[in-house]
C-alpha cells in the first residue's frame, strides 16, 4: 500500500501528513512521525482533512450576466474567453490598475508565484492582495522595520529549549495546536521553565500558564514598554549586544521611562504584583521565547505591538541563539510562502519591494519583459480593493481560494461594494460559498489533495506536498488558470511551464541570494531529502540545517549598517473603545476544531458535532447585570451590524469584554456573522485591520418586549437554536 507524504492543509503550524488508500472512506489521514515540525502529532482539523475533500465542490465553470440570474454551465474556453476580454477592454480604456486579484494562504507557492508573474508583470499593476493582509501583514511590517527583512528567526525546537514561553495575543492551544502540545509537554517535564500568557480571556492556553495576564483589549503596548521599564530598572540588559547590534535604544528608554508599574497595571487591569511577577520571569530566563498571533497582528497598533515586543528581545540580547526570540505563529498553511513569492500589494518576489528600483529590474529581467513594466506604486491593499469598487474605480475583480463575504471586516459594508462590482471572477474548490453568491463567474479549482506543490510553515519550513486524489469534475490547478488567461493575453513565452515543477525552479531564482534564499531546493530535491528550512542556497554542502534552524545567529541583521532598530511607541488603544452607547468590547477569534469560514470544516461532520453551533462568551457580572442566563440568544450590535448567539456564561472572559467566534457564515448560522460588528480602521504601516475589538451594545432577545408589555415570562427563543445550522 502505497503512502503518500503531504502537508496539512489548515493552519501555519504545517504538520506533516501521511495518507493511504482506504476502501471504505477513500482516504485515511494520519501523522507523519519523520515530519520534523510535527512528529507524528495531528490535531483534529488535520485528522478529518480527508472528509471533506470530495463534498460540495464546484465541478466545472458557471457564469451569469447579473448577479440578480441564475449560473449556467460554461466551457473553459467560453469562461477564460470572457475574463480575457474584460483584463483587454479595461487595458485599453481606464488601464489595467482597474483589475484586482485577491488571493490565499490556502495557495501553494507556485500559485502565488504565477499569480504575480500575470498581474504585477504582464498586467503591470500590483493590485494583487491575499487574505494574509487580515493575518500576518503586521508581523511582516513589524519584522522588516525593526530587523531589515521577513521571516521568524526562530524554530519549533525552540519551544523544547526555552526558559520563559511569553506568548501573548495567540490561543495558541485551540488555534496552533501542536506547536502547543510541543510546548505544554516540555513545560510540564521542567518545573523550571515559566509560561506567561496575555489574553483578554482565559482560554485553554491561559489555563496551563504560571501566569496569566488578563490586560484589557488594546493595552498590549502598555504592558510591553511595563515589562521594558523593570527589566531596565533592575539593570536586566545586555549592554554589550545593544552597543553592537542596535540603534535608537536611547529613544526607546525615554520613552519606556514614562511606563511605571502602576501606570501600566492602571491602563491594563491587572495588578502591580503581576506585571512584577512578569518582569522577573524575564530577569530570571537567560531564553525567552515570545510567540504571538491574530491578538497582535489584528490591531490598528499591529506593527507597533509587534516591534514593542521585539524590543524586548533586543534588550535582554535574546535572538539568534536557541529557546529564544520572536516567533510569529503563522495562520495560514502557506502565509509564508505567499511573503516568499511577493503575495502582498507592496511586495515582488524573493522578499523584494515594489518601490525599489533595483528590485523591479531584477524581477523584469528574470520574466522577459521591457524594462518599467512593473509598477513603482503599491497596489490596493484587500480593503482598498473594496473601496474600489465603491468608487467605481474598480472594474474587475478576481477571487481566488478565500471567502471575503466572512472575513472581511464591515462586511455590510463589504456586501454592499461587492454587488457593485461589474465583473467578479471566483475561483474555488466548493460550491456554494458565501462569496460565491457574489459572483459572475465560477472557476473550479483543484483541492489541496489534487495538486502537488511547495508550502512554507512558521518556522521557515518548506515542504513539498504530494497530490494524491483525481481532480473531480473540470477543476485545474490555480497557478495553470492564472498561466493559460497569461498565455491568452499573449505571454505565452512567460508561461511555458510543463508542471508545477517547473514553476518552482524558476522562482527559486528569484530568492537568489535574498534572506529567504532557497535557490538548492526543488521538488526533487525535496521528496528525496523531505522538508528544509531556509536559506538553503545552491551548491552549498549539503544543507546546512544549523545556519537554517535560526536567523541572526551572527547578531548581524539585513540593514544597512547591519543593526537591528530599537523602536519607541506610546500606546494609542484601541481604535473603537467603548463608550455609554456601545459599553462592551467584542473580540473575536478561533474555536479548535473549526476553520476560517468553514468551507472545508463546514462540510465535516465530526467538527460539526465537536462545534454545533456559534455562542457569546460573556462574564457572570456582565450577564447578572442584563439579566442573562445560559443559552439566551443575545443580539450584538455595533454602529455597523448587528449577529445574534446563545449566550455562555464564563469566567474565562474579563469583564466588560465578549467574545465570538468568527468562523460562522450565512450558509452555517443565521444572523452570526462575527464580522457584521467589526471595523475597517487599519494600522497604517501594515494596512492590517483591527479585527479583534470594536465597540457593541448587548440586547438580551425579547427584552425588548418584556419592557414594553411589562412582567413577561421568557421560555423560548424566537430565532429555534435548531434552525441556526446551515441553509
Amino acid at each position: 500500500m502505497e503512502t503518500i507524504k503531504t502537508l496539512c492543509p489548515y493552519c501555519g503550524v504545517g504538520c506533516g501528513l501521511e495518507v493511504v488508500p482506504d476502501k471504505n472512506q477513500g482516504w485515511k489521514v494520519r501523522g507523519d512521525r519523520n515530519h520534523p515540525s510535527s512528529q507524528g502529532m495531528v490535531c483534529v482539523k488535520g485528522a478529518t482533512v480527508a472528509e471533506s475533500i470530495r463534498t460540495d465542490r464546484l465541478l466545472y465553470p458557471m457564469m451569469r450576466d447579473t448577479l440578480d440570474r441564475p449560473f449556467r454551465r460554461a466551457s473553459w474556453d467560453e469562461a477564460l474567453d470572457a475574463i480575457v476580454n474584460r483584463i483587454q477592454t479595461i487595458r485599453s480604456t481606464t488601464g489595467t490598475d482597474g483589475i484586482c486579484v485577491y488571493g490565499s494562504g490556502q495557495f501553494i507557492t507556485e500559485d502565488y508565484y504565477v499569480a504575480q508573474k500575470l498581474v504585477k508583470g504582464c498586467l503591470g499593476t500590483n493590485n494583487f492582495d491575499a487574505n494574509s493582509r487580515l493575518c500576518m501583514s503586521s508581523a511582516v511590517s513589524g519584522y522588516v522595520q525593526s530587523f531589515g527583512a521577513d521571516g521568524p528567526p526562530c524554530c519549533y525546537d525552540d519551544l523544547e529549549l526555552t526558559d520563559c514561553a511569553f506568548i501573548i495575543g495567540s490561543n495558541t492551544a485551540e488555534c496552533h495546536p501542536i506547536v502547543f502540545n510541543r510546548l505544554a509537554k516540555y513545560h510540564k517535564k521542567n518545573p523550571h521553565v515559566k509560561m506567561i500568557v496575555v489574553d483578554p480571556r482565559r482560554t485553554p492556553t491561559a489555563e496551563a500558564a504560571d501566569l496569566h495576564l488578563a490586560i484589557k483589549p488594546g493595552t498590549d503596548i502598555d504592558l510591553l514598554n511595563g515589562i521594558a521599564y523593570l527589566l531596565l530598572q533592575s539593570d536586566s540588559i545586555d549592554p554589550k549586544f545593544i552597543q553592537e547590534s542596535t540603534v535608537h535604544f536611547e529613544q526607546f528608554v525615554q520613552v519606556v521611562n514614562t511606563y511605571t508599574p502602576e501606570f501600566v497595571a492602571s491602563r491594563c487591569g491587572i495588578s502591580v504584583g503581576d506585571l512584577e511577577t512578569a518582569a522577573k520571569y524575564w530577569q530570571q530566563s537567560q531564553r525567552v521565547l515570545s510567540l504571538w498571533s491574530m491578538g497582535i497582528n489584528q490591531s490598528s497598533e499591529g506593527t507597533a505591538k509587534v516591534r514593542s515586543l521585539i524590543n524586548l528581545h533586543l534588550m535582554t540580547g535574546q535572538i539568534g541563539k536557541p529557546g529564544c526570540g520572536p516567533f510569529s505563529l503563522t495562520g495560514q498553511p502557506n502565509a509564508m510562502g505567499g511573503r516568499e513569492a511577493g503575495g502582498l500589494s507592496h511586495l515582488l518576489p524573493g522578499y523584494r519591494t515594489v518601490k525599489n528600483a533595483q528590485h523591479r529590474t531584477q524581477v523584469e529581467q528574470l520574466w522577459g519583459l521591457t524594462p518599467g513594466s512593473i509598477s513603482p506604486n503599491p497596489g490596493r491593499t484587500a480593503w482598498e480593493m473594496i473601496l474600489g469598487l465603491e468608487t467605481g474605480q474598480v472594474e474587475m475583480l478576481w477571487i481566488a481560494a478565500t471567502n471575503p463575504v466572512v472575513s472581511m471586516p464591515d462586511l455590510e459594508r463589504t456586501k454592499a461594494a461587492l454587488l457593485r462590482s461589474p465583473f467578479t471572477v471566483y475561483q474555488e474548490a466548493y460550491y456554494p460559498t458565501e462569496t460565491s453568491a457574489y459572483a459572475h463567474i465560477l472557476l473550479p479549482a483543484t483541492q489541496w489533495s489534487e495538486k502537488t506543490g511547495v508550502m512554507t510553515n512558521s518556522e521557515r519550513r518548506v515542504s513539498l506536498c504530494i497530490g494524491f486524489d483525481t481532480p473531480l469534475g473540470e477543476a485545474r490547478d490555480d497557478w495553470s488558470i492564472f498561466a493559460e488567461v497569461g498565455r491568452r493575453l499573449g505571454f505565452a513565452e512567460q508561461f511555458a511551464f510543463n508542471n508545477s515543477g517547473d514553476v518552482y525552479q524558476e522562482f527559486v531564482q528569484l530568492t537568489r541570494g535574498q534572506p529567504c534564499d532557497v535557490t538548492g531546493l526543488s521538488h526533487e530535491y525535496l521528496h528525496q531529502e523531505g522538508p528544509q528550512q531556509w536559506p538553503c542556497r545552491e551548491n552549498e554542502p549539503k544543507h546546512s540545517a544549523k545556519e537554517a534552524k535560526r536567523l541572526y545567529t551572527d547578531a548581524r541583521f539585513p540593514t544597512p549598517d547591519q543593526r537591528a532598530r530599537f523602536s519607541a511607541y506610546h500606546s494609542r488603544g484601541l481604535a473603537e473603545p467603548p463608550d455609554p452607547n456601545y459599553p462592551f468590547v467584542l473580540t473575536t477569534g478561533r474555536v479548535y476544531g473549526h476553520w476560517h469560514t468553514m468551507t472545508r470544516t463546514g462540510r465535516t461532520d465530526k467538527i460539526n458535532q465537536l462545534h454545533p453551533e456559534p455562542f457569546l462568551e460573556i462574564h457572570p457580572r456582565d450577564a447578572a447585570n442584563l439579566k442573562i442566563k445560559e443559552g439566551d440568544l443575545l443580539e450584538v450590535r455595533s454602529r455597523r451590524g448587528k449577529g445574534v448567539f446563545p449566550a455562555k456564561v464564563t469566567k474565562a472572559i474579563a469583564p466588560g469584554t465578549l467574545f465570538v467566534p468568527m468562523h460562522w457564515g450565512s450558509l452555517w448560522a443565521q444572523g452570526a456573522e462575527a464580522n457584521a460588528m467589526t471595523h475597517a480602521e487599519s494600522c497604517p504601516d501594515s494596512k492590517q485591520p483591527e479585527l479583534k475589538a470594536c465597540a457593541v451594545q448587548l440586547v438580551r432577545v425579547g427584552a425588548e418586549i418584556e419592557a414594553e408589555v411589562g412582567e413577561f415570562n421568557w421560555t423560548q427563543s424566537p430565532i429555534p437554536v435548531s434552525s441556526r445550522s446551515r441553509s
